[in-house]
């Protein structure tokens, strides 16, 4: 019971959201009610005569020093629940209780640690030193309540007993308080990254190249990076002895040609006409030059412009197989071309 009672009292003094903190010093007058639990037995004065509970109303008066310390006086009129063993009635009996404390405000804020001396003249006289805990809410600079709870130990008989007691009071003079439910807290400004929608690690307001793909590397401005690659073509068109007609069968690798040209409208076409070794060198050398004039006339067809290619008739001079053979013939009978461009590639993150 008493252990309840300690507990119930500070958990009520825990229950305010505001609690203030006073930056004072002065005099203060109050009034409280009273709870005592008490356990006295075979009292001297009347044998077999137990006091237990006590309700009772008082009034205190105390001056605080400073932020930390005050020194207070009070008075109580106590009313005890009495139990005669022998007669078995139950009877009140009237009692006084003088005390003086000193309260520690933990923190200077709300809660407080006291510690006393009490004198309590029921039935005969008794002297108490008490130690307890209690709390205070000011609703304004000057009116305040406050709950507390305390153990009280008998000096004279040993007893130990508990009380709680609340009350309201007022505080005279100047006060300042302010509001301690805990510091306020530090404002720490954290820098805000600027958008980047694309995620390209250049700012939406420096980016130049909104919407980048995420798999391109990108410059200062938000732009893809590109690195120049070298792309070629090859054309190699075969021909029979002493001809110089190009056969259906190479078309599409002209074609291919031609989409190349038309791809990299920068660049150009050399087709080196080439024969085999048999015959006159002169003849050949005219021969060679007709074949690559005809393989040129298949690429105008495909809508490549005439100055964009460039023919050579180089006859025997550059056998490809120099065997006098008919398989080594037909190996040399050919056009060729290897036309060479730039293109932009993208860099990959």
């Amino acid at each position: 019971m008493k252990l309840k009672l300690i507990t119930l009292a500070i958990a009520f003094a825990a229950t305010s959201t505001s609690t203030m903190a006073a930056e004072k010093e002065g005099f203060y007058i109050g009034a409280f009610g009273d709870y005592y639990d008490a356990s006295w037995k075979n009292m001297s004065a009347q044998a077999d005569q137990d006091v237990n509970e006590s309700v009772s109303l008082g009034a205190e008066a105390g001056y605080r020093f400073n932020d930390y310390w005050t020194a207070r006086l009070e008075y109580a009129d106590m009313d005890f629940n009495a139990f005669n063993s022998n007669t078995g009635s139950r009877q009140g009996i009237d009692g006084k209780r003088y005390g003086i404390d000193g309260l520690y405000h933990f923190d200077g804020g709300p809660f407080y640690g006291l510690f006393g001396l009490k004198e309590m003249d029921v039935v005969e006289n008794n002297t108490f030193a008490n130690l307890g805990a209690g709390y205070q809410h000011y609703f304004d600079d000057n009116l305040f309540v406050s709950a507390e709870a305390a153990v009280y130990q008998g000096l004279d008989k040993g007893y130990t007993d508990v009380g709680a007691k609340l009350g309201i009071n007022y505080f005279f003079g100047e006060t300042t308080t302010e509001e301690k439910v805990m510091p306020a807290p530090t404002v720490v400004e954290v820098p805000v990254a600027p958008a980047d929608s694309d995620n390209d690690n250049i700012p939406d307001a420096d980016d130049k190249c909104p919407n980048t793909p995420m798999t391109d590397a990108v410059d200062g401005s938000g732009c893809t990076l590109y690195q120049d690659q070298e792309v070629t073509v090859s054309l190699l068109v075969q021909f029979p002895n002493n001809d110089s007609s190009v056969s259906t069968q190479y078309f599409d690798d002209i074609e291919k040609v031609s989409e190349f040209l038309s791809k990299f409208p920068e660049a150009s076409v050399l087709l080196e006409g080439h024969t085999s070794a048999v015959g006159k060198a002169s003849y050949n050398k005219w021969l060679s030059k007709k074949r690559a004039d005809a393989v040129a006339k298949q690429l105008v067809k495909d809508g490549i412009a005439e100055d964009r290619i460039t023919t050579v008739g180089l006859g025997e001079e550059r056998l490809k197989n120099p065997a006098n053979t008919a398989a080594a013939n037909k190996e040399n009978r050919r056009v060729e071309a290897h036309v060479t461009s730039i293109k932009k590639v993208k860099v990959q993150r």
